[in-house]
Formats: C-alpha cells, structure tokens, sequence
C-alpha cells in the first residue's frame, strides 16, 4: 500500500474528530471520502498528508511512518490541493505552478532547468500551456482548479489529495477536473459530496459519519439505498447499473430521516 492508516484518531479539545480510522489506499487508485459536513474528510485529508499529527495511531507511508519522515520528503511524495485555495497576490499561472517545485529546490536556490520543465509538463497535462503567461486573477473557478493541480503535479507526487475540488464549479468543469485526476498516472485521494461523481471516478469509496467509517469498498458495494438513508439521512433510489456501469443515486423529496444508532 502507498498510503494507510492503522487505528488514526485526531482530536480537538474534548472532540474526536477522526475516530479510529484503519485505510489502505493501493497505488494507482482513486479514493473517494464521502461523508456529510463534519464527519472528518478533510480532516483525514491532512492526516494522510502529515500537515496534522495524529492524537492516536500511523499514518504509513509505503509502510514507514508518517510522522518520522523529513517534511521534505513528504512533499515530495505527496501534494495536495486544498478546498480554497487563494491569493491576493497578482501571479501569472506560471508563478503558481513554479510554487509546486519548492520541495526540490535548496533555500534561495535559482530555478533550474529541472524546474522549468517540471512546469511546463504540468501545464501540459492540465491543457493550459497557453495561460502560463495569464494573470491568475483572471481566471474561472475551474481554471484555478486546474492550475492548481498543475502546481500539485509539478511536485513530481505519487500521490495525490484532493479536498472537494469540484465545489463550486458547474457540471462541465466539475466532469473535466474528475476526468483529468482520472487519467493521471497517480494515486489518488479525493473528499466528494456528489455521490454520482464519486462513482464514476473512483475506484473504491470510503464513508465516514462522525469521524469514523461506517463503510468501505467498491461504489457498488457502497452506495445502497439503507447507507445513504443512514449517513445522509435522505432516501434515494440507486440503479445498481447507472451509465457506464456505476451505481447511479436518485434522491427523493421528504422530510429528513432520523439516525438511529446501532
């Protein structure tokens, strides 16, 4: 495994945020974290890039731990695009894509050849080589998406986390982000709310409610009609084989359904 967690919990004060988690992510896959507001995604997310310390637990990378590893090194290894990601500062894309070589450069050190063609093979495989020259304020929602995954691949990562990186973008752009991070040649861990969206593009789904897992598998295994009722609290209808294969989740109106626990 590439990425794992053995029984992790983080903490704020008296609240446990994540719950003993126990993930194996194999490389080359798309994860996807599902779960309602609160329940611990992006939380995890930044366990599983070691920018938080677990209060309990391993996060492993390639079976070392985590938290032993030279932050360094880390970065080199994993990236990540966060939810909001901004600035007020007036950057060209390429400025933003360079931000992602810094792992690999000394303190002070001038960009170098390495550098400059890390960028613009990210650029490349993001589709904006022509924007290198733009303003990043002048950007759509799901270009700045994008040339922050070009910032997160010019890292050279194996592996990948994204935080809802399809919020706030309309279904074309939030269709051609997930089919970008498909494609790429990485693993993948990805917080979703569409839950159409995580089974068209990952491979295996990880729900959490709470902090913990209340399940874990492949989309079909995953996404029934009696998990969402008890995660999400809506009823649905699920078409075991949706477009392409997948399941695919109708919801339907009605008053919130109550969470019984056990």
């Amino acid at each position: 495994m590439s990425l794992a967690t053995r029984h992790v919990s983080w903490s704020i004060g008296a609240r446990r945020v994540v719950d003993d988690v126990t993930l194996d992510v194999a490389p080359s896959t798309v994860v996807g974290l599902l779960g309602p507001n609160g329940s611990g995604k992006s939380s995890l997310l930044r366990l599983l890039a070691g920018v938080r310390t677990p209060s309990s637990g391993q996060v492993l990378l390639d079976g070392e731990d985590l938290a032993r590893l030279r932050r360094r090194d880390v970065a080199r290894r994993i990236a990540v695009v966060e939810q909001h990601a901004q600035t007020e500062l007036d950057l060209l894309v390429s400025d933003v894509v360079t931000l992602g070589r810094i792992p690999h450069r000394s303190t002070w050190a001038a960009e170098s050849e390495a550098d400059r063609e890390a960028v613009a093979q990210a650029l490349e495989r993001v589709e904006l080589t022509s924007f290198a020259g733009r303003s990043w304020h002048t950007l759509s929602g799901g270009e700045r998406q994008r040339v922050h995954i070009a910032r997160a691949l010019a890292q050279r990562p194996q592996e990948l986390l994204l935080d809802e990186p399809t919020n706030h973008l309309d279904v074309h752009h939030q269709l051609d982000l997930l089919s970008l991070v498909r494609r790429l040649e990485v693993t993948s861990v990805i917080a979703l709310h569409d839950l159409n969206l995580a089974a068209m593009f990952c491979d295996r789904l990880v729900v959490l409610r709470d902090g913990a897992v209340v399940a874990a598998g492949t989309p079909s295994a995953v996404l029934t009609p009696e998990l969402i009722a008890d995660v999400y609290r809506v009823r649905a209808v699920v078409t075991p084989e949706g477009p392409g294969g997948v399941p695919s989740v109708r919801f339907e109106p009605g008053p919130p359904l109550v969470h019984r626990p056990g």
